[in-house]
């Protein structure tokens, strides 16, 4: 970072920590919250926008190669009048991360004349245009040239990366349901919820939370439909980019006997799915003999480090309700794990399932009944790792639930906006494209050697683990004055926020 910029950054953290000392001495005889005398006017030369960060964004997906990978990889466009395929891809994206909601949230941009000057463009694809383009995909292998071109840039982005990135990638395979009040929306379908929609198939990279692909169905498909052809695509593609192991991970949905051998026969392949527990499996866990169990030590949850003194612990107001009332409560006693080799029908060799047994109290008001036993089961082909390391590894693909909860009410790319299965599959994978434009600005911050290692470091987490919500709020909300020369076009940035250091780091990364 530019010796000028830091200082200047510097200087605006100094000035809002100054005014926002607490000063207990100085009673207030007036709210705080007053303001007066507030006059509005339209400004003659100067232009600013809110979302300064979509330059970033925009220099991001030019450095990697993205908008030429689209190009390249999808044609859907006889002529190009004016705009190209990458157009319309980066136009649903973008609007994702300018807050767009839905397709209509386009024409705010668009009439937005700074907005058009800061992305150095006269115009942009209007929401009917945008829809009309979804409309264009009429097939899987269509939609597919999309993730194609999508994975073309995810490499460039991975390439970028210390040697331990490549150490171990695992590919998170879930369902979701996509419901929808509209009738005449080519493939919905009624789920077993008794729900009209859709539902699509999400499979992401866990250490990125990257989304790697997505399959739109009709409502009453199962969860593993799909799911394997996606596995036995991307296993390749992590293989070429240098991951030295890939793990499969999925719940009891996905755990597709007749696939197994196939992925057990290559050497740099685990998998660990969840497993029904039918009467078999569930038979021959209680005829395990004691010996055969060992208590499931689950680590400690570290307390959030506060700068104030800790605060007494507040009474359980929920559990006191429930005793009153004599409801029916299950709480968790113990947790014990075991193993033994199985062989499920469909496969030729036997793998390692492990199961963990729960006890579980039941109370009813502060009288107890009796006790209950569950078994969970998980299958896998790894023999090395411990027990319980395969439980918490299985168990970690909750992780997926927070990033479909992201896709539905952050980036809103498991939406409907359009007339069929097809289109609102491409609008999925397009706009499904903002999360990972999020992923990879934080995956282009360097953490080189030096006495900043260690912070740089932590800073990427952060915003790779970062909400939606939050990283708009962050990096691209950022006020900048919209300044255009003979050879630049500048973003002059407005306002302070303490993750601005940060955001010059991946701008002055891309400007390299």
């Amino acid at each position: 970072m530019k010796l000028r910029i830091h200082e200047q950054l510097d200087e605006s953290k100094d000035r809002i920590v100054e005014r926002l000392k607490l000063m207990p001495d100085l009673l207030q005889d007036r709210p705080t919250f007053q303001a007066t005398g507030i006059h509005y006017e339209i400004a003659d030369r100067t232009q600013a926008i809110c979302y300064g960060g979509v330059g970033m964004i925009m220099s991001l997906a030019q450095k990697i190669g993205l908008i030429e990978a689209i190009d390249r990889r999808v044609h859907v466009l006889k002529i190009h009048v004016p705009y190209h395929e990458s157009d319309h891809v980066m136009n649903i994206a973008l609007n994702a991360l300018c807050d767009g909601t839905c397709l209509e949230d386009i024409e705010l941009r668009r009439n937005d004349a700074v907005f058009l000057n800061a992305l150095n463009v006269n115009r942009i694809p209007d929401p009917t245009t945008a829809g009309d383009f979804c409309r264009r995909f009429t097939s899987r292998e269509m939609i597919q040239s999309i993730e194609d071109a999508i994975h073309d840039a995810r490499k460039n982005v991975w390439r970028q990366q210390p040697d331990e990135f490549f150490n171990e990638g695992t590919i998170d395979l879930d369902g979701t349901y996509v419901q929808t009040g509209a009738e005449k929306k080519d493939g919905i379908d009624i789920n077993h919820e008794g729900k009209w929609g859709y539902h699509p198939f999400v499979a992401s990279l866990a250490e990125t939370s990257e989304v790697l692909s997505i399959i739109n169905r009709s409502g009453n498909r199962p969860s593993h439909e799909g799911a394997a052809a996606v596995v036995d695509r991307y296993i390749p593609r992590l293989r070429e980019a240098g991951f030295r192991r890939i793990w499969l991970r999925g719940d009891t949905d996905f755990s597709q006997s007749q696939h197994l051998d196939r992925w057990d026969d290559q050497p740099d392949v685990r998998f660990v799915f969840g497993f029904d527990a039918n009467p078999k499996l569930t038979g021959i866990a209680k005829d395990l003999p004691e010996g055969a169990w060992r208590p499931l030590a689950r680590p400690l949850q570290q307390p959030a480090a506060t700068k104030t003194k800790p605060r007494k612990k507040r009474g359980n107001v929920k559990r006191k309700i429930i005793e009153e009332r004599e409801f029916r409560e299950l709480r968790l006693e113990s947790e014990h794990v075991a193993e033994f080799p199985y062989q499920p029908g469909a496969c030729e060799a036997a793998y390692r399932m492990v199961v963990v047994r729960k006890t579980i109290k039941v109370l009813k008001g502060q009288l107890r009944l009796e006790d209950e036993t569950r078994y969970f089961f998980y299958i896998t082909n790894e023999f090395d790792e411990w027990q319980e390391r395969i439980v918490f590894r299985a168990n970690k693909r909750c992780n997926q639930e927070n990033l479909l909860a992201q896709l539905h009410g952050g980036v809103c790319a498991l939406a409907t906006p359009v007339d069929n299965l097809y289109s609102n599959w491409a609008f999925m994978v397009m706009a499904s494209l903002a999360w990972n434009l999020k992923a990879w600005s934080a995956l282009i911050l360097p953490e080189g050697p030096g006495r900043l290692q260690d912070q740089h470091r932590q800073e990427k987490k952060t915003v790779l683990r970062m909400e939606f919500k939050k990283y708009l709020n962050l990096f691209m909300h950022i006020p900048c004055q919209i300044v255009k020369t003979a050879n630049r076009l500048v973003y002059r940035v407005l306002a302070w926020n303490p993750q601005l250091p940060v955001f010059f780091r991946m701008a002055e990364v891309l400007q390299l």
